[in-house]
């Protein structure tokens, strides 16, 4: 019983940043470990991750050192951490004129904190790179 009450707890509301559609190779948080292993065994273009805006599916794939997870864990981190963040970026960001979108400061004025890059060689909306935003470019208010 107690089991059931606390995987109830864990399903996002709708409208949230994680509440994508559930499936057995969704699981928010997904462990660099796991993903790493399947990678292993996988080509590039095995998808290891899916992020939604709306009914609009986007994939993270494998990839390469240049493009998708492997990308990203190599050069930005890996962990649950970026997971949300490309998740909230996905699902509520605003589109950022480089073909992804991007999650912003609530202030004026407001400053880019994460961006998502979408569209790699084996996919237009696949996820070529997510990284946090560091430059200070203020939009106007």
């Amino acid at each position: 019983m107690a089991t059931a009450i606390a995987s109830a707890l864990m399903i996002p509301t709708a409208g949230s940043a994680s509440a994508a559609t559930p499936s057995s190779d969704t699981v928010a948080g997904v462990a660099a470990d796991s993903i790493a292993a399947k990678c292993r065994s996988h080509s590039r273009n095995y998808v290891v991750r899916k992020y939604y805006r709306g009914p609009e599916e986007f994939t993270l794939r494998c990839g390469t050192r240049t493009w998708g997870w492997k990308h990203i864990k190599r050069r930005h981190g890996w962990n649950s951490t970026m997971d949300r963040k490309i998740s909230a970026a996905i699902w509520s960001g605003k589109p950022n004129g480089r073909g992804g979108y991007s999650t912003y400061t609530n202030t004026c004025p407001n400053y880019e904190k994460f961006r998502t890059i979408i569209g790699t060689p084996a996919g237009v909306n696949d996820l070529l790179t997510a990284y946090k935003v560091n430059t200070r470019a203020a939009a106007r208010c």
